[in-house]
């Protein structure tokens, strides 16, 4: 079974990490991806660039709007996320609480559903 773990974080106390504790952090996670690479759960992740780079498409009464920045306003921002292949929830739970920035953030694991399948609640 494929889940993406999307890792939430407030960018506003990311930016008060200092240099040492954030190239700390990066070690971390670099060493976190090569372990899930060689385990075999990893299939794909990577960082988002800030929230002030977002935009949001709608489109309403046939009409595009386009705006800048995220859906709505939230204390955490999606930072980033990985892609991976657990053989159930409780071993895709084990490996997002791996996740460095769970410590500080949150990490939401959700189940993919193939193309083709039907919907499932």
């Amino acid at each position: 079974m494929q889940f993406l773990l999307l890792i939430y974080s407030s960018e506003a106390e990311v930016a008060k990490i200092s240099q040492a504790e954030m190239a700390a952090m990066h070690g971390e996670y670099f060493k976190f991806t090569e372990e899930i690479q060689k385990s075999g759960n990893y299939i794909g992740g990577n960082p988002l660039k800030p929230i002030t780079t977002a935009t949001t498409v709608r489109v309403r009464d046939a009409k595009r709007v386009v705006t800048d920045g995220p859906f709505a306003e939230t204390k955490e921002q999606l930072g980033g996320y990985y892609l991976i292949e657990a053989s159930d929830l409780d071993q895709a739970i084990a490996v997002a609480a791996r996740i460095p920035g769970a410590r500080f953030g949150s990490i939401e694991v959700r189940p993919i559903r193939p193309i083709g399948q039907a919907a499932q609640a």
